[in-house]
């Protein structure tokens, strides 16, 4: 093979190599790996968890969190929705078409549903409400939720878990089984949560829904968006 032919193989190599749709290429290899593996940027669709998360923030999922623990009471995390969290909405091909690519990059709206909520109750935990004073219980213990935004109505006496007018905040005790997780948006008068359908009187005993470790895709850590809230952020735990 000539010189004057192995050079002009390295040139073509080095052109290819400076092709903007190589640098394309790349990034979006480097960001699918890091989303799928590490964090994840997830944009909060709806107001369940107001005012910890509000419509439109983008916050950082950390993929990590639980490689080597479970999750913990508290936790704010991203999850697949469950088959028993109702049907998936309908798309056209082209909608479609656009969640592959999200799926795959991790770019952009998927074809999975993602849901946000925070974790109330454990494997093994009895979960009610609520308390003389309207708090949930946990195992017999009152649950303090500095974070909750606009609880739905409780009045004890005229509007409590005993009174005629029973509050829509009661639900009967649920006791989690191997691999389910209670989650509860933190405002509770607008989330369709793991007790929607237990809120009811005479709600029957299977009227909760959970989601299991292997559907919880990682733990909120922090903003991307809006700036003021960059970092971990009190507002997590806070409200």
């Amino acid at each position: 093979m000539s010189e004057r032919s192995e050079t002009a193989k390295a040139a073509k190599r080095r052109r290819l190599l400076r092709s903007p749709w190589i640098h394309v290429l790349l990034a979006l290899m480097v960001v699918s790996l890091v989303q799928g593996f590490l964090v994840k940027v997830y944009s909060v669709p709806s107001g369940s968890m107001e005012q910890t998360l509000n419509v439109g923030d983008r916050v950082v999922v950390n993929r990590m969190a639980y490689m080597s623990s479970a999750p913990q009471r508290g936790d704010v995390v991203v999850f697949r929705k469950p088959a028993g969290w109702g049907p998936p909405p309908e798309r056209g091909a082209f909608r479609t078409g656009i969640g592959w690519f999200g799926e795959l990059t991790g770019i952009g709206p998927a074809n999975t549903e993602y849901l946000v909520k925070r974790v109330v109750g454990l494997p093994g935990d009895t979960v009610e409400c609520c308390t003389v004073n309207g708090q949930v219980l946990v195992n017999g213990a009152a649950v303090t939720e500095p974070y909750i935004f606009q609880d739905l109505a409780y009045i004890s006496g005229t509007i409590d878990c005993s009174t005629p007018a029973r509050s829509p905040r009661c639900f009967g005790r649920v006791l989690l089984g191997e691999d389910q997780y209670l989650l509860l948006g933190d405002h509770r008068s607008n989330s369709q949560d793991s007790v929607i359908a237990c809120r009811n009187v005479g709600a029957p005993a299977n009227c909760v829904r959970t989601a299991g470790r292997g559907d919880i895709i990682g733990r909120v850590d922090g903003f991307l968006f809006p700036f003021n809230k960059w970092g971990n952020g009190h507002t997590l735990t806070s409200g």
